[in-house]
């Protein structure tokens, strides 16, 4: 029986409002009843991935920024793994010759050079996920999500980030062009000493210490509460979900997810528009996977 659940937010835990649904909320409180514990395992940092847990009254264990920062469910942080400043600089230098917008997840928050950037490529990720919707109303479900974190908005991430106390966990590029873009400035990346690429739509790339991923965060975790693998599953839609569904003894790809990932996961559950999370939660409860 399965000790451990572990899933993806964005496309995954989270509907068309970007909230959690009633009836996944449900599927995990009946978890809890069996003792079986729930986390997320999230590319968002923790100020972006806690306000629709809190919304849904559920407290929980986070991994955020694809295993970079892990927090126990009070909110204590547990684990820290950044990039290296030289990399970073390197990192960025690449971004730019490509002319990619870009942002960084830091120990003290997000940084920004430009807002009306990050709305749109918020907005071009929502109207991925979420088909359905117009861009206007994607514009205007980021501008009204972005308005609630806080971001810092600088002239230049690179001064920002020289104060000796800061660490980058995360580097995330966007473009609306997606892998035609991506692709060529990711895999020069990709070349840099201790770095792993990732993605979490088709419209970014994600950029990690190697040490800074969903499956070694789940797989720590699990270790330290004597949790083997196939005692945990994972949930997700996504490439930056592939460690854990790897590692993970029982693995749902969301009805959703890319066709890729599908193949990772040995189990496929509904879309985040039709409550899946609480469809794989509760069909692993009922046969006892």
């Amino acid at each position: 029986m399965i000790k451990l659940i572990a899933s993806d937010m964005d496309g995954t835990l989270l509907d068309s409002r970007m909230a959690i649904s009633e009836d996944n909320a449900s599927a995990i409180r009946e978890a809890a009843r069996q003792g079986i514990e729930f986390m997320v395992a999230t590319g968002r940092a923790y100020a972006e991935a806690k306000p629709p847990l809190d919304d849904a009254g559920i407290e929980c264990a986070m991994i955020t920024l694809n295993g970079a920062q892990v927090f126990d469910k009070t909110g204590r942080s547990i684990f820290t793994s950044g990039i290296e400043k030289d990399t970073v600089y390197e990192i960025l230098d690449l971004l730019d010759q490509t002319e990619i917008y870009y942002e960084i997840s830091t120990n003290e928050g997000i940084i920004s050079e430009r807002q009306e950037k990050r709305i749109e490529n918020f907005a071009a990720h929502i109207a991925d996920t979420m088909p359905h919707l117009t861009y206007k109303v994607a514009i205007a479900m980021a501008a009204a999500h972005l308005s609630l974190l806080e971001i810092t908005y600088v002239d230049s991430i690179r001064e920002a980030i020289k104060k000796e106390d800061i660490q980058v966990l995360k580097i995330i590029g966007f473009s609306i062009e997606g892998p035609k873009v991506l692709g060529p400035v990711g895999l020069k990346i990709e070349k840099l000493p201790d770095i792993v690429i990732t993605s979490s739509a088709q419209n970014n790339i994600e950029v990690n210490h190697k040490n800074a991923q969903k499956g070694i965060a789940v797989a720590n975790i699990a270790k330290k509460h004597g949790i083997d693998a196939e005692e945990v599953m994972a949930i997700g839609d996504n490439f930056n979900d592939v460690s854990m569904l790897q590692w993970a003894g029982v693995s749902f790809a969301m009805g959703n997810a890319e066709v890729e990932v599908k193949d990772y996961a040995k189990y496929t559950t509904s879309t985040n528009l039709e409550n899946g999370v609480g469809e794989a939660i509760l069909q692993a409860i009922r046969e006892d996977l």
